[in-house]
């Protein structure tokens, strides 16, 4: 293995560090080494949005163009930064001058105790990086993982939606060249690690690369986004010895979109292949906007959720209902597997020693085919499900003959409800079948209680949404979702 060190733009200035704990967040970095306190600290796991940075990068397919991303720097770890240029609300204004993000905040009186303000600047500030006009939908999207408690959005909203009038050229815009051919330099360089007395991180940037170094050390963690895995740091205080990253692994990074489905690498962020799924099934594309914030989706990827197990994942039901297939690799060896039988048990798969996630395959749909979700949670946006329902079902002359139904949050592990769909294949879609359908359920699962929701109410919200998808399915053009209203 190459020795080599983390090398990233700070603004315009090349930071080079090295001999510094792997376990470190962005957000500590920025505030206890760079001293730059404009960033801050509100809940250390991804949630409230302070800690918004934003993160310019070579887009995938084109190294001559910049990518802009805001990412919660809290739960991103310090080594995710090599190759890349980390903005702070520090680096935005010129000289004297707000930047019009900052001023359109001022004039729209966007800010009371102004804690919230350097992240909501941050992510309308990539927002106005990636759209130089956006509309009302584009602004709540963006600042959906930033919260305030005492200005109100309303002038937020407001301010986000006037930046860009009169926006002249920033400093981004004057050093565009220059940043990218600095990104390029970085990209040349061998792979980066770092490491202090105890722990260690390393990112590939090959498959070879991975597979070997994992094969050296089969009880390395690997980190992605890692913004489910930098929770243990930040909130159960644990470290991690070996930390290896994947968003550098050229493999890992590649969609393929052909007639017969997507295959989507293990380390492509949400907001990289949602696009692409909403086109075919529109009912995931609005259910990943539900997926954390988009900050979070920025940096979150598909085989992270996956390979994390939870039992209340979002993307493992609906993928299981679709008949999702993973590659797996160890070695020079692959195979592949359904995606259903994937998790064995609470926090257990079928990945062994030295074994990782390859990438997706999710498969188009046929005529006549649809994908049915239903996210049940507290608030709409940025928050956990206590029940997920994903049903993929075919119906010809109202006879059901093709059907999947998967779970989560009513098991330890996301799975099909197998006595419910028997219930329901091969016959009409009636109301009395449906019926027959909703009590299943209570043969396919004993779901727990927990702080997010009780036995018998993730019961009760299950046969629910059986019934909420044959009224759905009885008349299309209903509208049942609480975003129809809001």
């Amino acid at each position: 293995m190459t020795k080599s060190t983390v090398r990233f733009l700070l603004n315009n200035d090349v930071v080079t560090i090295e001999n510094i704990d792997p376990n470190l967040t962005v957000l500590q970095y920025l505030r206890e080494y760079q001293f730059h306190t404009g960033t801050k600290e509100g809940c250390a796991s991804g949630d409230c949005g302070a800690c918004t940075v934003v993160i310019a990068e070579l887009a995938t397919d084109n190294y001559q163009e910049l990518s802009y991303k805001s990412i919660n720097s809290c739960i991103c770890f310090v080594g995710n930064l090599h190759g890349k240029q980390l903005i702070t609300v520090e680096h935005l204004k010129q000289g004297a001058q707000l930047h019009h993000v900052q001023q359109s905040m001022v004039d729209n009186h966007g800010s009371q105790c102004g804690f919230c303000t350097p992240g909501f600047v941050m992510s309308s500030f990539a927002l106005h990086k990636a759209n130089a006009t956006p509309n009302r939908s584009d602004v709540i999207e963006a600042l959906a993982g930033n919260l305030c408690r005492c200005t109100g959005y309303r002038s937020i909203i407001d301010a986000a939606m006037a930046s860009s009038e009169h926006a002249e050229a920033d400093s981004f815009t004057q050093h565009y060249k220059q940043t990218v051919m600095q990104l390029n330099r970085f990209k040349a360089l061998p792979s980066a690690s770092l490491s202090n007395s105890k722990h260690r991180y390393f990112a590939p940037k090959s498959i070879i690369e991975l597979a070997q170094k994992l094969i050296k050390s089969p009880l390395a963690t690997l980190v992605a986004g890692g913004t489910d895995l930098a929770l243990s740091v930040t909130q159960n205080f644990k470290t991690i010895e070996d930390l290896v990253y994947l968003g550098d692994v050229a493999e890992l990074l590649q969609i393929e979109n052909n007639e017969r489905g997507f295959i989507i690498g293990s380390a492509v962020p949400y907001s990289e292949f949602t696009p692409m799924l909403n086109e075919e099934y529109h009912e995931l594309g609005e259910m990943i906007e539900r997926i954390g914030s988009k900050q979070v989706r920025n940096n979150g990827t598909l085989g992270g959720n996956i390979g994390n197990a939870s039992p209340i994942g979002d993307m493992p039901p609906a993928l299981i209902a679709l008949g999702a297939k993973m590659t797996l690799q160890r070695g020079d060896s692959e195979r592949k597997v359904l995606l259903e039988d994937f998790f064995i048990d609470y926090k257990k798969t079928l990945l062994s020693d030295s074994e990782f996630i390859k990438n997706i395959y999710i498969p188009k749909a046929k005529a006549e085919q649809m994908l049915k979700l239903y996210k049940i949670s507290k608030r709409i946006d940025d928050d956990i499900s206590a029940v997920l329902a994903a049903i993929f079902i075919e119906i010809k002359e109202n006879n059901v003959t093709n059907l999947r139904i998967a779970f989560g949050g009513m098991a330890g592990i996301p799975k099909r409800a197998k006595h419910c769909e028997a219930a329901l294949m091969g016959k009409p879609l009636t109301q009395e079948n449906i019926s027959a359908a909703q009590q299943a359920l209570t043969r396919d699962f004993q779901p727990m209680s927990d702080v997010r929701a009780s036995d018998k109410y993730r019961m009760k919200v299950a046969q629910n949404v059986i019934q909420k998808c044959y009224l759905e399915l009885q008349n299309r053009n209903i509208e049942t979702r609480v975003i129809n209203y809001a």
